[in-house]
């Protein structure tokens, strides 16, 4: 019976939730890399969950230079992570190994990444971070070194820091809207 069906253009299909995160993601790292400015990336948040069909998500991102992930993790660790709590909550912590770039969503959720116990593997770890009326908590061991370069928009973005030369490195970008992301630097037994 498909084979009777006319070839439909992509663009009038129908988006699923995922592609609207995905791209409310890509707006993220455009934002946190200067492409687009503070009501810019309020204008294209706002759009893509209103979003119906992919033809209106390629619209939000057609004009943007999208940097590709890496093809492939430098010590062997995860490349990629996605963490995503929307009206729930998702938790990384125990002993794990953090990939070398995290994708933290909340929207009406929580979500905790607690690096005590991590393994890192890589010299650098990027966790960005997205909290839509939700909150993001990023725990950090001490000796790590810690910057934070996300902001908030009617919602708080903690800006912690530590300076650790040699050590592993942990940047947090991205941003807060009518939520919080905060930054703790915490020993493993507290």
């Amino acid at each position: 019976m498909s084979d009777h069906l006319p070839d439909r253009d992509r663009s009038q299909v129908r988006a699923a939730d995922a592609d609207r995160t995905l791209v409310a993601q890509l707006l993220s790292d455009a934002f946190a890399n200067g492409q687009l400015t503070v009501d810019e990336y309020d204008e294209r948040t706002a759009a893509v969950y209103r979003a119906k069909t992919y033809g209106e998500l390629d619209l939000l991102t057609g004009d943007l230079v999208l940097s590709p992930p890496p093809a492939h993790a430098p010590s062997g660790g995860p490349t990629n992570d996605r963490v995503i709590a929307i009206m729930s909550g998702a938790v990384r912590k125990g002993e794990w190994t953090p990939a070398t770039r995290i994708d933290a969503f909340a929207f009406w959720g929580g979500i905790e990444l607690d690096l005590r116990r991590a393994t890192f593997t890589t010299e650098e770890t990027t966790i960005n971070c997205v909290a839509i009326m939700g909150g993001i908590e990023v725990t950090v061991p001490p000796g790590v070194s810690v910057e934070v370069r996300g902001m908030g928009i009617m919602g708080g973005f903690e800006h912690v820091s530590a300076t650790h030369p040699g050590a592993p490195r942990v940047i947090i970008t991205g941003f807060a809207f009518w939520g919080g992301v905060s930054v703790e630097i915490k020993p493993a037994d507290k």
